[in-house]
């Protein structure tokens, strides 16, 4: 018989086979092939435990173990999906440990008062479909079917032909909404994904906190002409008002000295030639702080610096709200039982602020959450050097575990 040890980093290997780049790092975009592969591999091992093992409209897996009484159910999981040419680890280290937990259950024939129930989301990273944190805003009842065929890929396939061709019904997607009286909690474990906890020799992170997060869509127009022939003071160009107002961006955030941030990672020039005035550019800015004022106000100047930079200019723009979510706060008496548990199996700790979004974050907006983190080497993420000891994450799983018990009130 298997340690646990061993299968965990079995699980991790078995899972890594599915991925569209096995020659650089992990990719596993949401309703792929990929994705099927990984999904009916982790379907598998739940059925070998007995488990009710359902699909909601979103996608998202679930493996339900029964409790002694018609409770709210303990959700425990992450994602499956990842970004191009990401780790291993980041979302299946989470998925991984809920199967363990559930396997570990079924091991010590644990019965619980409440229900408890494995899950594994998709698009948490939006590396198809630009919309991040999928299956847990579908649980949190933010996504409708509009959403679906607004969002596209890069093939310009909408999420709604996709979720069809799949074989789930896009237009019950409403029907994935879970409440607080149907979730009791949502346990995540995830990878750091930064250096602190492996600089400092501690085993597991305990988040307090995951910082607010909004994504700004930009979209400026101008008009195409020759680059030749156009003279400078006739041109409509759109990305010299662009580069104005992400050159000031940076400033916004460290204004504010309470450790926010702001990122501008996309930026797309149409019709992207060289010889040709843009059209249109668009970039997107990801604004994080544990302040929601801090974020309202970071919005707030960059919409004055594109004001003031097209001002006097032919050009228009547009902006949109891609992502919105408030600072997060993880449920005390959560936090107290991983502490307790930490300390009892003798592992050190940090307590951490998650400056990277995560299921957790949307869960909370209806019902308690929590968070461990596990260390990552040199603190590297979404690329392929990315690597999480799997004694480290077998750690993380053993605190989680412990404080399933004390969630779900196991009867021993």
């Amino acid at each position: 018989m298997k340690t646990r040890l061993e299968r965990i980093q079995q699980d991790l290997e078995n899972l890594q086979q599915f991925n569209a780049t096995p020659e650089k790092g992990l990719t596993r975009f949401s309703l792929t092939e990929e994705d099927r592969g990984a999904r009916e591999y982790l379907r598998k091992e739940l059925q070998k435990l007995d488990l009710n093992v359902y699909e909601d409209p979103a996608g998202s897996l679930f493996g339900r173990r029964a409790g002694t009484e018609d409770l709210p159910a303990i959700l425990i999981g992450s994602h499956f999906d990842s970004v191009k040419n990401g780790g291993h680890f980041d979302g299946p280290a989470g998925v991984i440990m809920a199967l363990e937990i559930m396997r570990t259950l079924q091991d010590e024939k644990i019965q619980t008062r409440y229900p408890i129930e494995f899950v594994a989301m998709i698009e948490e990273e939006g590396g198809r479909f630009g919309s991040g944190v999928f299956g847990s805003r579908a649980m949190a009842g933010l996504v409708d079917y509009e959403l679906l065929l607004k969002r596209r890929d890069a093939d310009g396939i909408s999420m709604a032909e996709a979720f069809e061709s799949f074989g789930f019904n896009p237009r019950e997607i409403e029907k994935a909404k879970r409440t607080k009286d149907q979730v009791k909690a949502f346990i995540e474990l995830h990878i750091e994904q930064g250096p602190v906890l492996e600089s400092r020799g501690s085993d597991i992170g305990i988040v307090e906190f995951i910082v607010g997060i909004t994504q700004l869509k930009v979209t400026l127009k101008g008009r195409p002409d020759h680059a030749g022939t156009t003279p400078m003071d006739m041109r409509a160009d759109p990305l010299v008002v662009a580069s104005q107002v992400i050159a000031r961006i940076p400033d916004f955030p460290v204004a504010e000295k309470n450790g926010s941030v702001s990122t501008v990672g996309v930026l797309e020039v149409k019709p992207g030639a060289s010889n040709i005035v843009p059209e249109s550019v668009t970039f997107v800015v990801d604004i994080r702080s544990k302040d929601s004022e801090s974020i309202e106000r970071i919005v707030g100047k960059i919409t004055e610096a594109l004001d003031s930079a097209s001002q006097g200019t032919p050009v228009s723009y547009e902006t949109e709200i891609l992502l919105g979510v408030k600072p997060v706060p993880m449920e005390k008496g959560i936090v107290a039982s991983f502490r307790e548990n930490a300390e009892a199996l003798g592992f050190s700790y940090e307590m951490m602020l998650s400056g990277a979004g995560h299921d957790a974050m949307i869960m909370g907006l209806f019902t308690d959450v929590g968070l461990i983190f596990v260390p990552s080497r040199d603190g590297r993420s979404h690329c392929p050097e990315e690597w999480t000891d799997y004694e480290d994450l077998q750690k993380g799983i053993e605190v989680i575990y412990e404080t399933i018990l004390q969630l779900g009130e196991a009867i021993k």
